[in-house]
């Protein structure tokens, strides 16, 4: 199919589809759907939920706590959002079920750049996928199931139809009332019309927003008088009103109310009969015109704490569903937050250096954490993302207990996605001859913006100790053992010699007997043997070397006997991994002829020079950033 076929195709499914009344009943006799609520056809275009056992995933069980979740395929780039999600789809659910929910509004509430707008254009894009039926020629799209009377009509409709009474709530607009006294009362006449709502034409969803404190009122909620129709009919006939407010826009449908509380209280005064009594009244003498509609409205804390202090606003609290929208606390949905806004844009072909990325996402999600007690702040975050720090930091706290301690408002405040965005925009174009990102351009960016930001002194050098004392130190490590993996040709066979040894050792200590070297004939006791493995285990920082041994041991004997008896590679445990590279790379002096850019003495320094470039730019760094990296590192190194 071409390009113009798919989009002729597209306008041709969303094309009004006209009935007559009886056809509509008939209709709604086979299909629920045809006269189905607002919240129901939401549902019913989010679809279902693809339910996860967290406990089958070691990572994703620390974090929801071997919780079952639901993760919805109609939420996919919504990354590190599963419990406002649930929050929404829940209030949905029971408003589809007729519950007090469909008589609230739904309401987020979230710090700046937090991820609130993009939830609520989802939800509009949502709303499209599902068509609803309308009087035709209603302007505000109401729906035939209004022209009748619960009292009177509801038995009838349900035993000949099958449709519920709860559906009979909505009375018919003063447009329809004139059209059905014009009709003598016969509602035959009327014809009803299939609609698909749609953002572009205003059809069934509408945006409002707040504006100019003194001279905005209802009439961008409720509509107001034509006033070039004025000449032609009465000014309070339906005809002679223009239903051009947002309410009158959404019926059957979906409001967006941006920053809803920077609005006047007056103006929101028609959103409680709305939401309240399913109908709300003109400017004009007219009689109330019906709304069926969802009000989805979203603002920042600061608005909502005004809002919320106010005692005059008390009877609008308690019809609003709050769901919190708090900035991602998990590095690695961090991490595809941004890689996600860098596939939108030119810079997703552009070189980034690793670790770029995961730094800019541990800066943020640091900003974002409230201090912990008796634990430090970067093993939190840890724990946040998934990570188990039993070996490495014993007084790291479980997931629970440091969301206990936090409270409730974690997550609202801190920097922004959108912030970070901008600092890597400066990053990438830092140097004017490539346009590529780096850790050490990243980390003096950041320290540039924390200057300019003029930030409060206290969170000023709370964001300068993330990056001196947690970030940058880190990235020396990583970097080192980036330079040192590719400068060590052997590596692997070195590593390997490091990981046998270690397991003899620390069997021979597990059993309490003497190891013979035999290479050099070398007796070691327990306690040099002890020596030899604490060589290896204090640079990495082993807390609990005994109880690391026992589980290192039982491991590669589990590893043997799938194995023929022979150990398992050095790299196929995570944790002695670690361990065994904290020991390969302590020393730098051996690597600076190498991996400095100097002119060279011979040709083979000059030859294992282009190789360790070569494999450096393997890893996924340009030739420039390997120099600016390599530099960095041993200026650093030398400062040490």
């Amino acid at each position: 199919m071409s390009i113009f076929d798919h989009v002729q195709s597209r306008f041709e499914r969303v094309q009004q589809e006209s009935l007559s009344l009886q056809e509509y009943l008939q209709l709604c006799r086979k299909d629920a759907s045809a006269y189905a609520s607002a919240a129901e056809r939401m549902l019913l275009a989010i679809g279902e939920p693809e339910v996860i056992d967290t406990a089958k995933d070691p990572r994703l069980s620390r974090i929801f706590m071997n919780k079952v979740i639901r993760r919805y395929p109609a939420f996919p780039e919504f990354f590190g959002m599963e419990e406002a999600i649930e929050q929404i789809v829940s209030y949905f659910r029971h408003a589809a079920q007729g519950l007090e929910e469909r008589k609230q509004i739904l309401y987020l509430l979230g710090p700046v750049g937090g991820g609130k707008s993009s939830l609520a254009e989802r939800l509009k894009l949502l709303m499209e996928h599902q068509p609803f039926y309308a009087i035709k020629g209603s302007p505000v799209y109401e729906s035939p199931l209004g022209l009748f009377d619960a009292e009177e009509d509801g038995e009838l409709l349900e035993q000949e139809y099958g449709i519920p009474r709860r559906y009979l709530k909505s009375i018919p607009s003063p447009w329809a009332a004139k059209r059905l006294k014009e009709f003598g009362g016969d509602i035959s006449r009327f014809e009803v019309v299939r609609l698909y709502p749609s953002r572009l034409n205003q059809l069934a969803i509408a945006k409002t927003e707040p504006g100019d404190e003194n001279n905005q009122d209802i009439s961008s909620l409720v509509g107001k008088v034509d006033i070039r129709k004025l000449e032609h009919y009465a000014q309070d006939d339906p005809d002679a009103y223009s239903f051009s407010g947002g309410l009158c826009h959404a019926n059957q449908g979906l409001l967006e109310f941006v920053e809803m509380f920077k609005a006047p209280i007056k103006v929101l005064h028609p959103l409680l009969t709305a939401t309240q009594e399913g109908n709300y009244n003109p400017t004009e003498g007219m009689g109330a015109i019906p709304f069926e509609g969802i009000v989805l409205a979203h603002s920042n804390e600061s608005e909502w704490q005004a809002f919320r202090n106010n005692r005059n606003n008390e009877a609008f609290l308690d019809r609003i569903y709050i769901v919190k929208v708090p900035y991602c606390l998990r590095v690695s949905e961090e991490i595809r937050i941004y890689k996600k806004l860098l596939e939108n844009s030119s810079l997703a072909q552009a070189p980034c250096a690793p670790d770029t990325l995961r730094i800019l996402a541990q800066f943020s999600v640091l900003s974002r954490l409230k201090e912990p007690e008796n634990s430090n702040i970067f093993s939190k975050m840890r724990v946040y993302d998934g990570e188990n720090l039993k070996d490495t930091d014993p007084k790291a706290k479980s997931i629970q207990e440091y969301r206990d301690d936090a409270g409730v408002n974690e997550g609202m405040d801190g920097l922004s996605t959108r912030f970070a965005f901008k600092i890597l925009s400066r990053v990438f174009n830092f140097d004017s001859t490539e346009t590529a990102a780096n850790p050490v351009h990243l980390m003096y960016v950041l320290e540039q913006q924390i200057e300019q930001q003029q930030f409060a002194d206290e969170v000023h050098d709370r964001y300068l100790s993330f990056i001196k004392e947690w970030l940058a130190p880190r990235y020396v490590e990583f970097i080192g053992k980036e330079i040192q993996t590719a400068y060590l040709e052997s590596y692997s066979e070195y590593g390997q010699n490091i990981f046998d040894r270690y397991v003899t050792y620390a069997d021979f200590w597990i059993q309490d007997q003497e190891y013979r070297d035999p290479e050099t004939g070398e007796l070691l006791d327990r306690q040099a043997l002890n020596e030899e493995l604490e060589k290896i285990e204090k640079p990495a920082g082993i807390s609990n070397p005994k109880d690391f041994r026992h589980e290192v041991v039982n491991f590669v004997l589990r590893a043997r006997a799938q194995n023929n008896g022979n150990n398992p590679s050095w790299q196929s445990y995570e944790k002695l991994r670690s361990v065994i590279e904290h020991k390969m790379f302590a020393n730098t002096e051996e690597l600076l002829p190498v991996i400095s850019f100097n002119a060279k003495a011979s040709t083979a320094d000059q030859k294992k020079h282009e190789d360790f470039v070569a494999r450096m730019t393997d890893r996924g760094y340009t030739e420039k950033q390997v120099r600016l990296l390599s530099e960095w590192y041993l200026r650093v190194r030398k400062s040490q």
